[in-house]
């Protein structure tokens, strides 16, 4: 099982770029930062965290993109991911480029963690219809990577449409980068990553062992080997016994939370999950 680190990025905290450096350099397998283009004020939609309030790195968030791209040119080994992407957010042909970019200039690096969205006033600020949200993620997800693996790609779609085209750069990783999809368990989630993704990003570690062969069966629907999967908690705090418990699960990664605080807070928490490695 493999251990990343996961940091909210934002411009109070510890810079990405530095952490991609202190985390490379200490072993770590991957960092993941997560999206959010912008924080309505409104609290119609509930903290995820369950608490009245977000928290200040909500509404502070950095471009994901961006800093990883940044933190790919001063690092050589350590996977560079979203956790969480939010796709239906943004156009797809634009998305496409920027992660084959990405990707390219990283040298295959690049691991798209997606989810579907909990924000609804954000996603209604891009023009969102939050109900049909998963069918516009899937097709964004399906054009993207018909324009990653084929020399002329077209799509026809309800909310992507466009006509025979080139698209270069074209991703290290083929035919796409790495995805993996957040969410809780349930048929549809397991469906549409054995359609279009690579893994999944569980939603706490309960009950894993018991859900995992309902997504190998998916996978062998679609005639896709259960092996390949990746199995990715994101956001975990390393309790006694919790990562043996991981592993022993099927765990692939395990990705730990760091504070989304300045480097003087951060270091002494990497220094302590390094020594997990």
């Amino acid at each position: 099982m493999k251990i990343g680190v996961t940091l909210h990025a934002t411009d109070v905290a510890m810079s990405p770029v530095e952490l991609a450096v202190e985390a490379e350099a200490r072993g770590f397998h991957s960092l993941y930062i997560p999206e959010h283009t912008h924080i309505p004020t409104s609290r119609r939609t509930p903290a995820p965290t369950g608490t009245p309030e977000l928290g200040q790195e909500y509404l502070r968030s950095l471009d994901p993109y961006v800093a990883l791209a940044a933190a790919s040119s001063r690092t050589e080994r350590i996977l560079l991911g979203t956790g969480i992407g939010l796709v239906a957010q943004h156009d797809p042909i634009t998305f496409a480029k920027e992660l084959a970019t990405l990707d390219q200039l990283s040298n295959g690096r690049l691991v798209l963690g997606i989810g579907y969205g909990w924000n609804v006033e954000e996603m209604e600020n891009h023009g969102i219809d939050v109900k049909r949200r998963r069918a516009r993620v899937r097709e964004c997800m399906l054009a993207m990577q018909a324009l990653w693996a084929n020399e002329v790609a077209e799509f026809h779609g309800d909310f992507v449409d466009f006509e025979p085209s080139w698209q270069w750069p074209k991703p290290v990783q083929q035919p796409r980068p790495r995805v993996l999809i957040g969410g809780a368990a349930g048929p549809k989630l397991f469906a549409h990553i054995a359609e279009y993704a690579d893994g999944w990003l569980p939603i706490g570690g309960g009950g894993l062992r018991e859900v995992l062969p309902d997504l190998h069966r998916a996978m062998e629907a679609r005639d896709r080997d259960p092996a390949t999967l990746h199995i990715v908690p994101m956001g975990v705090f390393p309790g006694p016994g919790k990562l043996d418990h991981y592993r022993e699960s099927g765990v692939t990664e395990c990705v730990l939370r760091l504070p989304s605080a300045p480097r003087d807070e951060v270091m002494p928490v990497l220094d302590e999950y390094a020594a997990l490695l």
